[in-house]
């Protein structure tokens, strides 16, 4: 029996996971994270054989707790109100009650925070097919920076493999950011895998991991190979 960590990007699986099942609670989802992170612990067609989850470490920043001015409405608003923040911070609380889960916690830039109008809306407003008074609220999007996160992912691969504590490293993630990190790991001896929880990723990132496997229920509209 080996050791297996499962490492989790907070902001990719919150995505990819309400998309899988739809709107949840906090503690609905905190559960199936544990249930398909633990279903790593599995390999091969064996029923039978069964690795021990060693740690889920799993990556995210606290929601805004400040004012941020809105365009669109030109007002304020208190994030520290808003039911995507309140979500997630009970999102947060449920996974520290969970055996095994150790959170990781970023934090985000609240300076440099920006506003996005749709790449749709923008084409139609630069064709000359809509006006800027045909936008609505929903055109425009908060983009915010998280700051410390990737870092960390790297410094727990880095650890987890100098130090043996693991055979296997299985990653929830589906940008290329982890590669530095996932080469050095490789090169300790460690089992590397991707879960991209069905997401596509870049074909130049399969020569960085030795598998890619999602334990994750796969979405209708994908096709099997």
């Amino acid at each position: 029996m080996e050791n297996v960590a499962v490492l989790v990007d907070g902001a990719f699986f919150i995505k990819r996971a309400l998309h899988i099942f739809g709107p949840l609670e906090p503690n609905d989802l905190a559960d199936k994270l544990w249930k398909y992170a633990e279903k790593h612990t599995h390999y091969g067609k064996s029923k039978s054989h069964k690795n021990r989850l060693y740690r889920i470490f799993f990556y995210d920043c606290p929601p805004l707790q400040n004012k941020v001015f809105d365009p669109y409405h030109q007002n304020q608003i208190d994030m520290a109100k808003s039911p995507k923040s309140i979500w997630r911070l009970n999102f947060h609380s449920a996974l520290k009650q969970k055996r095994k889960v150790a959170l990781r916690l970023g934090h985000i830039d609240d300076v440099n925070i920006s506003w996005r109008v749709s790449y749709r809306k923008i084409k139609q407003l630069c064709a000359g097919t809509i006006q800027w008074n045909d936008l609505t609220p929903d055109d425009f999007s908060m983009d915010v920076k998280q700051k410390g996160v990737d870092m960390r992912i790297g410094i727990d691969i880095t650890s987890l493999a100098l130090k043996k504590q693991v055979s296997q490293i299985v990653l929830i993630s589906g940008d290329s950011d982890f590669v530095p990190a996932a080469k050095f790991a490789r090169r300790e001896g460690i089992d590397f895998i991707l879960d991209p929880m069905w997401a596509p990723i870049k074909d130049d990132l399969y020569e960085h991991i030795d598998g890619l496997q999602s334990t994750f229920p796969k979405p209708k509209y994908i096709k099997n190979n």
